[in-house]
């Protein structure tokens, strides 16, 4: 009767962060966006759907993230007072962030 124990890494365990996709509300700190997320549920009683949103403080090491982009967002350990979540990737690009993008080359 012997047993043996198989050590497997976490990561391939199922220990998967929470993620969410939302639009990015906010750019206005450094290495910091803010992300929408929107969530449908019915409600307890009248069984109608409800739309409610939520903002959440996400870390954008890079910047590279624009008002308007949808983006996926990881949980992590704090970073600040507010910021939980990480910015995992840029799902799809705003049409608006690209008009700002070439106005200040049209300027100069």
């Amino acid at each position: 009767m012997t047993t043996t124990t198989e050590v497997v890494p976490a990561a391939t365990t199922g220990a998967r962060r929470n993620e969410k996709v939302g639009q990015v509300v906010s750019t206005k700190m450094q290495k910091t966006i803010v992300v929408e997320v929107e969530m449908r549920k019915a409600h307890p009683k009248y069984k109608r759907i409800v739309r409610t949103t939520k903002k959440f403080y996400a870390h954008d090491e890079l910047s590279s993230a624009r008002m308007g982009d949808v983006v996926r967002i990881r949980e992590t350990r704090p970073l600040s007072k507010l910021k939980r979540w990480a910015l995992e990737e840029i799902v799809r690009r705003s049409a608006l962030g690209q008009i700002e993008d070439a106005a200040p080359k049209a300027a100069n």
